[in-house]
């Protein structure tokens, strides 16, 4: 499976779960996108991680940096 493809399914559900946690609510399109942003930045953020534990970290680096852009957002545009 190609990296972006599995970085856009995990980063869907992390933005879900990440919009849920910081009782966000968004669009479908909305969420999908905090989700693969938090995934890329988690990602690259934990990526030694990610090559010694496998998808697991990967999907907790995807929620951990979906909630670190939805904490961005409220604090810096959302005013």
């Amino acid at each position: 499976m190609p990296m972006f493809l599995l970085i856009v399914i995990i980063g869907a559900a992390a933005g879900f779960l990440a919009t849920r946690f910081m009782r966000v609510q968004t669009d479908v399109p909305t969420t999908i996108a905090i989700g693969v942003a938090g995934a890329v930045i988690g990602w690259v953020a934990l990526r030694i991680l990610v090559a010694v534990t496998g998808w697991l970290a990967m999907f907790l680096g995807a929620v951990i940096g979906a909630m670190l852009l939805i904490w961005l957002w409220r604090m810096y545009i959302a005013r």
